[in-house]
């Protein structure tokens, strides 16, 4: 979680008049009103945290830049506890729009100017050239971009949430994050693969033992290491293939249930032009072929284990067996597929 604790009704009311004292341009109001999120945060109660939420979305872009990356992670905090995503998503995602824009150009002056090892964000004390070089808005953006992280995926854990993003913005969004982590040489995998999420997405697996095939349906899968356990908790645990199935708390936790319980591996994921597609990798790594994910499983050629359960662990998670393909669409499928050695 962003924060923790539990509540009572001044943090309610430190949202309300943060808000008022924002919208008015009452600085002196807004910073004790600030002050008073963060004092109370700890007591409120989950209702608060459902008005508050997207009481301070609404108000995000009023906000100066830098205290508005820590209001945006009150706001993430507050979706996880149960405000709307639907309602705050929107305007975090704007704002996570900004700052990445901001932080290219960060990462470009940066480099205009002389260039050297990147500025660690998260230092106890900005780089003296810092401001200098990069200029006082994309200095703030590359600042408290890891807090628009935490606050996007807190968004992003949300079906609703991704499912409304057009595919436009999303590849947008992902190319400047790619973009910034190429320059800069820093990391934000947790917004990366948030961004790389599929929903209600069509997945061809074919077995290459048994030649058999299966059309299954996919959602909220974080990395491969989940999709792996889910496949074999469908195919292995319902029946239609060989070898061991995943225990049902070892599914479940790769599903909707808190933690992570140790796992083997069942298979090795395969591309059909035979190449690895890596458990620490994304679903969406697998090929598009004539419109559909294609995966291949061919046996592990060792044992792997691992701690199944989820990337995101607020996300929930699900693979659908939709139908098993007929042996001649199976066998046609395979046909085109190509085995490499490992």
């Amino acid at each position: 979680m962003i924060f923790g604790k539990k509540g009572r009704e001044r943090f309610l009311d430190a949202a309300t008049g943060f808000e008022a004292a924002v919208r008015e341009r009452d600085a002196d109001r807004s910073q004790q009103c600030f002050q008073d999120l963060h004092r109370f945060f700890g007591e409120a109660a989950d209702q608060e945290f459902h008005q508050a939420g997207p009481r301070l979305a609404g108000i995000l872009d009023e906000v100066p830049p830098g205290p508005r990356a820590t209001v945006a992670v009150i706001v993430g905090a507050c979706v996880e506890r149960g405000a709307d995503a639907s309602v705050c998503g929107p305007h975090i995602l704007a704002g996570l729009a900004g700052t990445l824009d901001g932080a290219r150009e960060a990462c470009e002056r940066w480099e205009a100017t002389g260039g050297g090892e990147f500025p660690d964000p998260e230092a106890d004390e900005p780089h003296p050239d810092l401001f200098d070089r990069m200029g006082e808005d994309a200095a703030v953006a590359w600042l408290t971009l890891h807090q628009w992280e935490m606050a996007s995926v807190a968004m992003l854990n949300h079906a609703a949430v991704r499912t409304a993003l057009d595919a436009g913005t999303r590849a947008r969004l992902f190319r400047t994050l790619r973009s910034v982590e190429e320059a800069s040489g820093h990391d934000f995998k947790c917004l990366a693969y948030a961004l790389l999420v599929l929903d209600d997405e069509p997945l061809v697996v074919l077995d290459r033992p048994t030649g058999t095939g299966y059309a299954l349906r996919m959602s909220g899968i974080g990395d491969n290491f989940q999709l792996h356990t889910l496949l074999a908790d469908v195919l292995i645990g319902g029946g239609h293939l060989p070898g061991r199935a995943p225990s049902a708390e070892e599914a479940a936790v790769c599903r909707d249930q808190p933690g992570q319980v140790d796992t083997t591996g069942s298979f090795n994921l395969v591309t059909p032009s035979g190449d690895w597609v890596w458990n620490e990798g994304t679903p969406s790594d697998i090929p598009v072929v004539d419109g559909v994910r294609l995966l291949v499983l061919d046996p592990p050629p060792y044992e792997r284990s691992w701690p199944a359960g989820r990337f995101f662990p607020h996300m929930t998670g699900d693979l659908v067996l939709e139908r098993v393909l007929d042996a001649e669409e199976a066998g046609r499928l395979l046909a085109g597929c190509v085995t490499k050695d490992g």
